[in-house]
């Protein structure tokens, strides 16, 4: 059974910094794609920042320069580095992994930047 679990989200204020993690289970992590999605009330999910099998790396303009994907194969845990973070960045966040017609979501976790 493949399981996702996710960790790291809480209350930040404006330009402070988290780290989400998902620890994946039941799969070789190694030859998934990953990426992270978030959900902000009232809005669809979208796309923070994914990383392919073989390390390529894309983000969301939004999150561009402030947030860093990544991953560790020999864990199968993946990452999400978030810098200067601001209100509008507050959602749940979602790891969720991808190979061929296999995929798979996390509970989600819950981030909120606000003063």
């Amino acid at each position: 059974q493949v399981q996702l679990v996710e960790s790291g989200g809480g209350l930040v204020q404006p330009g402070g910094s988290l780290r989400l993690s998902c620890t994946a289970s039941g799969i070789i992590f190694n030859i998934y794609a990953v990426a992270w999605y978030r959900q902000a009330p009232g809005k669809q999910r979208e796309l923070v920042a994914a990383v392919a099998s073989g390390g390529t790396t894309n983000y969301a303009d939004s999150v561009k320069g402030r947030f860093t994907i990544s991953r560790d194969n020999a864990k199968n845990t993946l990452y999400l580095q978030m810098n200067s973070l601001k209100p509008e960045d507050t959602a749940d966040y979602y790891c969720y992994i991808r190979r061929l017609a296999s995929e798979y979501w996390g509970q989600g976790t819950q981030v909120t930047v606000s003063s």
